[in-house]
This record gives C-alpha cells, sequence and structure tokens, in this order.
C-alpha cells in the first residue's frame, strides 16, 4: 500500500512539473512570435527567418555536444528526414509571413488547428483507423479555421493563408517526427532541421535583394526572438519527457491565450465575434479528440 501511495506521488508530481512545463514553454513561443511581429517594420521576413535559423543552428548544436548526442548520423539524409526539413521550411516561411501582416490572435488560433491536421494526416498515411466521433472533430476544428479565415468574405485577407500555410507544416513536420529513430536525442534532431534551413532562407534573402544583417534592425530584439524560441523548445521537450503526453498535450492550447492577451495588450488588436467562434471551436474540437483518445486507451 505504501508503494502504491508513494509510486502515485510521484505520478502527480510528474503530471504537475510536465504541465507547468508546457505551459512555460507556450509562453515563451508566444513572447517569440510577438517579437517577430514587433521586428517585421523593419526587418524582412527572409531575414527574420535567417537570424532564427542560424541562431537556433549554434544554440542546438551546442546543446547537443553538451548533451554527448550525435550530430553526425548517416540516417539524417533519409527520405523522412528530407520530408520533415522541407516541412520545417514551409512552416517557418509560412509563420513569419502572416506574423508580418496577420493580427496575432489569428495566427494563434489558426496554428491551434495543427493536432487536427496532424490526425487526419495519420489517417491519411499512416492507415490509422478513425471513428465517426474523431471524423466528426476533425471537421468540426476545420470549420473554426474557416470562421477564422472567412474564404470568400468580403473582408478576406488573403495574408491569412500564410498561416494556414504554417499549419500544415507544422502538421507534416509533427506527423514524420513521429516515424524518425527514437534513439536521436530532441536536440540533435532540432540542429539538423535549422541547418537543413539556412540555405533556403539564404536563398529568399538573396532573391529579395536584402542584408544578411539588417543594420537598422533592434539586436535585443532579434536576439529574443531566438533566445525565447529556443527556449519553447527546450521546455517543450523537457515537458514531453516529464510525464505521458496525454496529461501535457492539452496545454498546447494555453498558446493562444497567450497570443489573445499579448495581441490585445501590445498591438490593440480586437478579435471579432467569428474569429472567436473559430477559435473555441478549435480548441473545444482538439481537447473532445484527445479525451476520446484517452479512453479509447484506457478501454484496450
Amino acid at each position: 500500500m505504501k508503494v502504491l501511495k508513494s509510486n502515485m506521488g510521484q505520478t502527480a508530481e510528474a503530471n504537475a512539473r510536465g504541465i507547468i512545463l508546457m505551459v512555460l514553454s507556450m509562453g515563451a513561443f508566444s513572447i517569440a512570435d510577438t517579437f517577430i511581429k514587433l521586428a517585421s517594420g523593419t526587418v524582412a521576413p527572409p531575414q527574420v527567418m535567417f537570424l532564427m535559423m542560424a541562431g537556433g543552428a549554434i544554440m542546438f548544436c551546442t546543446m547537443a555536444k553538451v548533451q554527448g548526442a550525435r550530430l553526425m548520423d548517416r540516417r539524417i539524409l533519409a527520405p523522412v528526414f528530407l520530408v520533415r526539413y522541407l516541412s520545417e521550411v514551409t512552416a517557418m516561411v509560412g509563420m513569419v509571413m502572416a506574423l508580418a501582416h496577420v493580427p496575432l490572435s489569428a495566427v494563434g488560433a489558426i496554428i491551434q488547428a495543427t493536432p487536427l491536421l496532424v490526425a487526419l494526416g495519420a489517417v491519411l498515411f499512416l492507415g490509422e483507423k478513425v471513428s465517426w466521433r474523431r471524423w466528426s472533430t476533425i471537421v468540426l476544428g476545420f470549420v473554426g479555421v474557416l470562421l477564422i479565415v472567412q474564404p470568400g468574405a468580403e473582408g478576406f485577407d488573403a495574408f491569412a493563408l500564410w498561416a494556414v500555410l504554417a499549419m500544415v507544416g507544422l502538421s507534416v513536420r509533427d506527423l514524420t517526427t513521429r516515424m524518425t529513430p527514437p534513439d536521436m536525442a530532441s536536440t540533435s534532431l532540432a540542429a539538423y532541421s535549422a541547418i537543413a534551413a539556412l540555405p533556403f532562407a539564404m536563398a529568399w534573402i538573396l532573391l529579395d535583394g536584402h542584408a544578411f544583417l539588417p543594420p537598422e534592425a533592434d539586436w535585443i530584439m532579434l536576439v529574443s526572438i531566438v533566445l525565447f524560441g529556443s527556449l519553447g523548445y527546450l521546455l517543450l521537450t523537457a515537458s514531453i519527457r516529464s510525464t505521458s503526453i496525454s496529461v501535457v498535450t492539452p496545454f498546447r492550447y494555453a498558446r493562444l491565450l497567450f497570443m489573445l492577451i499579448l495581441g490585445v495588450v501590445v498591438f490593440d488588436e480586437r478579435p471579432g465575434y467569428l474569429m472567436l467562434v473559430g477559435a473555441s471551436l478549435i480548441v473545444v474540437s482538439g481537447l473532445y479528440m484527445m479525451w476520446r483518445e484517452r479512453v479509447v486507451r484506457e478501454k484496450a
């Protein structure tokens, strides 16, 4: 009995630690997104992407070395990794373009549909079986995205499609991450992705005719983007490794709350009725889908 209580206490402590780390991670990502949007006035999107990838590559390579993880691995040229690199680039391009032109709260709401798209991808490409409840949840979530983007409406903002592109890129990245070798360190995987994205970012800068290092930029702001983005990734990794994924994943939606608050406070945004309804549909459908998956696992 004492052993059982001790194990339950350790599990509760691990769950609490994982949840706190996840919420802090989403906060760090939201702050990085806010700085990206603030910097968009003086720094072009390709420059933001280049600085994030270069800074991220240096930080993640350093952390991988400190952890004793391998950085030279022949497996990084396997097809699944190449698809992951491409999806990472797609997500970054969509994210920096969306943050430069779309309200922060709207971007935050759209990318929260990523778990729903991952679930759809698992059905289409990994052969996972899905019940009618899960299909209904996926459809409901995408209805929420349509309410936010409002294609065909008079006030339609085409730049919102960049956020949709980011959502697609993030979904493919998360889906391919499931297929990467489990023995490969997370820091190494992040370093590979950042290094692979660098040539694209450099080519984008050259095609746009910008300098690699923006002369009029606020470097405190740019360094903050790299630091908070990397911190968010580290906290996210620590959260997932602390306890069960099913426990911490619902708290990813804290990012939407943070971005709504930052959008109102920093940029004086006023989310409309349809955007709030759409965001609510995305969150509710995502949480319901996770709850159903947990119930099915427990019954199995």
